[in-house]
């Protein structure tokens, strides 16, 4: 074998094991590029109790209760399924019953959610109060 055919033989083994490894990196990725997962998508997975995870749909109309300890429970809905979900903290000024949200926090052995952070969505339309009553 000449030296010329040695360099692309070499080259093309380099380039084949690159690709591998990328292919592979990727792939151990795949879970954690997901910004949040819907309620649906979490009962058809089968994710672990504790790990930490963010969840993503509409707050239930109806659903929404303080208990007596001052935490808040409601659940997360994307009109397939509904995921019960348990937050202590002050909620964001934008959370209400049909509005869209994003909970961080860990998934309990009995299929409900504790939520360690809660974070309202809003359209592109949104703005801030403050801005709302400027323009009026």
């Amino acid at each position: 074998m000449t030296r010329k055919r040695r360099r692309m033989l070499a080259l093309g083994l380099g380039l084949a094991a690159l690709g591998a490894a990328a292919a592979l990196a990727l792939s151990a990725l795949n879970d954690t590029l997901v910004f949040f997962y819907s309620p649906s998508e979490i009962e058809a997975k089968s994710l672990a109790p504790g790990q930490t995870i963010r969840v993503g749909g509409l707050v239930e109309e109806g659903s929404v209760a303080i208990t007596g300890d001052g935490s808040v429970r409601f659940r997360v809905t994307d009109l397939k399924t509904a995921l019960p979900v348990t937050y202590r903290g002050v909620l964001p000024n934008l959370f209400r019953e049909g509005q869209g949200v994003v909970a961080q926090g860990t998934l309990g052995p009995d299929g409900a959610f504790a939520a360690s952070e809660v974070l309202a969505k809003h359209d592109e339309t949104y703005m801030p109060p403050e801005v709302a009553e400027a323009l009026k």
